[in-house]
C-alpha cells in the first residue's frame, strides 16, 4: 500500500492537547529516576564531573543519526530528489513544457524501463478469437509468448490511487502529504540544531554543576522560575496564540511558583549571601526559556520537524565542537580529566539514554503539542512526585503544608492546561473588567444621584425668574 495512505492522521486540537499532557506526564516520570540517577553518581560514585557527564549524554544524540540508514524516509529525504522536493517552478518546466518532442520525453519518463513476463500458454480450445466470418471458417489469432509490463512513477501512482479515492479520503490523504512535505530539508534542520546546540548544553551544563553547589531543595524553586521566563519572552516574542501572555496565565504561574515553596518550605536551607549554585540554577532556567520559546518560534509545531534528526545534528556539533573544553578545565583545575570506571560509565549510559536521549525529545514533542508555558510548568510536578516517591517507598513523613502545595501545583497545571486549549480565553482579565465596568457604573450612579438636586434646583430659579420678567 502507498506510504502516504500508512501515514498517521492528523490529530484534532482535544488530541493533542491530551496526547502533549500524557507525554509530558511520561518525562516528569523518567526525569524523577534520572535526577536521582545523578545524585547517586555524583554523591555514592563519588564522580563529580558535571562536564563529562554532560557531555557523554549530548553526545549519546548521535545515535539517532543512524535514522539515516536505517529510517526509509529520512534515506529519501537525504540520498534522493523526488517529485516532492522539487520547487514550483521545476515542477511547471517538468509538465508543462508546450513541444511535442518534450511531452513524449515526459510521457516515457513516467513509464519504468520495460520488463518482459512469459505469457502462460492456453489450450488448443481456446485459441480462437470467438469471432466467425460469413463463411463460417475459423480464424486464429496468435499472441506474443511475453508480455511487456512498465510501471508508474511514484509521484504518478500516488496521482492515480487519488483520482479512486472518494473525496473525503482525498482530501484527508492531501493534508498528510502536504503536512509531509512540509518537513525541513535536511540542510535546514542541520542550520537549526547549530544555532541552539551550545544553547542546550549551557542550559544542561550550568543544571549539572548546580546540582553539586545548591540545596536540591531551593534549586527547585529556583528551577520553577523558567516558567516565569517562558511566560515573558512568549509573550514578547510569541509563537502563537497558545503561547501569548495572558493574566490568567500569570495567575497559574504563581499558583505553581507558591505550591513549590509550600512543598520545599519544610527543609529548605536558605543562604544570607547569594551563593553560585543559586546564579547557576537561575541560569540553566533562563538558558531553557530561552531555547524552547526561540525554537518554537523558529519552527512552530512539529510538523516541520524531524525531533530526532534535529537532536542528533546537536549531538554531533557538540561533540565536534566542545571536546577542547576538556583542555581548559583541566588545565584551570575547574574540573579534571578522569576516565570513569566501568560501573560509573554504565551509570552514565544508562542515565543519559534514559534522562537525556529519550527524554528531551519527548519534552519537546510534548511542547509542541500543548505550549512552551505547559512544558516548563510540568517541569516542577517532578517535585511532588519525587516526594510522593519518598513516602510510598521510604515511608518519609511530610508536614501538611507538603500536601497543600501538591495540590496548588496540580491545580495551578491544570489551570495552564485548560489555558492551553481554550487560546483565546482570560476569565481573570474578564473578571477584572466586569469588577471595573460594575465599579464605575455605581459611581456614575451615585453621581448622578448627587448632581440632580442640583440640576433641579437650577431649573426651579430659571423659570421663577422668566415669571419674574
Amino acid at each position: 500500500m502507498d506510504p502516504i495512505i500508512n501515514s498517521a492522521t492528523v490529530l484534532s486540537k482535544n488530541q493533542r492537547i491530551f496526547l502533549g499532557l500524557i507525554v509530558l506526564i511520561l518525562v516528569d516520570v523518567i526525569w524523577v529516576s534520572s535526577f536521582e540517577l545523578t545524585k547517586y553518581i555524583y554523591k555514592k560514585e563519588t564522580f563529580e564531573k558535571p562536564f563529562f557527564c554532560t557531555y557523554i549524554k549530548t553526545s549519546m544524540f548521535t545515535f539517532y543519526l543512524l535514522g539515516f540508514l536505517l529510517w526509509p524516509p529520512w534515506k529519501e529525504k537525504f540520498f534522493n530528489k523526488t517529485y516532492a522536493h522539487l520547487s514550483d517552478q521545476e515542477q511547471e518546466d517538468y509538465y508543462y513544457d508546450n513541444s511535442d518532442e518534450s511531452s513524449a520525453i515526459v510521457i516515457n519518463s513516467s513509464l519504468s524501463n520495460p520488463t518482459y513476463i512469459p505469457v502462460k500458454a492456453t489450450s488448443d480450445n481456446n485459441k480462437s478469437s470467438g469471432t466467425e466470418s460469413d463463411d463460417s471458417t475459423m480464424r486464429s489469432v496468435r499472441f506474443n509468448k511475453v508480455a511487456e509490463v512498465r510501471h508508474l512513477s511514484e509521484v504518478d501512482a500516488a496521482d492515480a490511487l487519488l483520482a479512486r479515492l472518494s473525496y473525503q479520503a482525498s482530501l484527508r490523504v492531501n493534508d498528510v502529504t502536504k503536512r509531509a512535505t512540509a518537513k525541513l530539508p535536511v540542510q535546514q534542520v542541520s542550520k537549526i540544531a547549530f544555532v541552539f546546540c551550545l544553547l542546550w548544553f549551557l542550559a544542561n551544563y550550568t543544571y549539572e554543576v548546580a546540582l553539586l553547589r545548591t540545596d536540591s531543595k531551593m534549586m527547585n524553586i529556583l528551577l520553577s522560575s523558567s516558567s516565569i521566563f517562558v511566560l515573558i519572552l512568549a509573550g514578547i516574542y510569541s509563537s502563537g496564540n497558545a503561547d501569548k501572555f495572558t493574566i490568567s496565565k500569570l495567575i497559574a504561574v504563581l499558583l505553581s511558583f507558591i505550591g513549590i515553596v509550600l512543598v520545599n518550605m519544610s527543609d529548605i536551607k536558605l543562604e544570607t549571601n547569594i551563593p553560585l549554585g543559586t546564579v547557576l540554577t537561575l541560569s540553566s532556567a533562563l538558558c531553557y526559556a530561552i531555547y524552547l520559546v526561540f525554537l518554537k518560534r523558529s519552527l512552530q509545531n512539529e510538523e516541520k520537524i524531524d525531533i530526532p534528526m534535529f537532536f542528533g545534528f546537536v549531538g554531533l556539533f557538540n561533540t565536534l565542537l566542545l571536546w577542547p573544553v576538556f583542555l581548559f578545565l583541566h588545565a584551570t583545575k575547574i574540573e579534571t580529566f578522569e576516565w570513569p570506571t566501568k560501573e560509573q560509565m554504565t551509570l552514565i549510559l544508562v542515565n543519559g539514554l534514559m534522562g537525556t536521549v529519550i527524554s528531551e525529545a519527548l519534552w519537546l514533542w510534548g511542547c509542541f503539542l500543548t505550549s512552551s508555558l505547559m512544558a516548563t510548568v510540568s517541569i516542577s510536578m517532578t517535585i511532588p512526585m519525587t516526594m510522593i516517591a519518598d513516602v510510598i517507598v521510604k515511608h518519609q513523613r511530610y508536614p501538611p503544608a507538603f500536601y497543600f502545595g501538591t495540590l496548588i501545583m496540580v491545580l495551578a497545571f491544570l489551570m495552564v492546561t485548560v489555558y492551553s486549549h481554550f487560546e483565546n480565553w482570560d476569565p481573570v482579565l474578564s473578571v477584572l473588567r466586569y469588577a471595573y465596568v460594575k465599579c464605575c457604573y455605581k459611581t456614575m450612579t451615585i453621581h448622578s444621584r448627587f448632581s440632580d438636586p442640583a440640576s433641579e434646583q437650577r431649573e426651579c430659579l430659571m423659570g421663577a425668574n422668566s415669571d419674574a420678567e
